[in-house]
């Protein structure tokens, strides 16, 4: 969601930067622009930054020998970090 929402501020804000020519005066469109503009790169920046933190898995192989049966014995185990909790 939030890599949608920096594009949609991105272009929003490309659009009073660039395209619109309206002239008011208690507000620079053009510097709302440019702020909008550098929200939105921000928060699709974040919003990379989380997925691939989202994305990360660790794997553990150990291999040892069962005393019992005298042969080899393989466990492996994979956890992956959830961070979706408190978003």
């Amino acid at each position: 969601m939030s890599i949608g929402a920096g594009i949609a501020l991105f272009a929003i804000g490309a659009i009073l930067a660039f395209a619109v020519n309206v002239e008011v005066e208690w507000v620079n469109l053009n510097m709302i622009g440019y702020i909008l503009m550098g929200a939105g790169a921000v928060i699709f920046i974040i919003g990379l930054v989380l997925m691939a933190r989202r994305r990360r898995s660790d794997t553990v192989t150990r291999s040892a020998v069962d005393p019992a049966m005298n042969e080899r014995v393989t466990r492996q185990s994979t956890s992956s970090t959830d961070d979706t909790v408190g978003l």
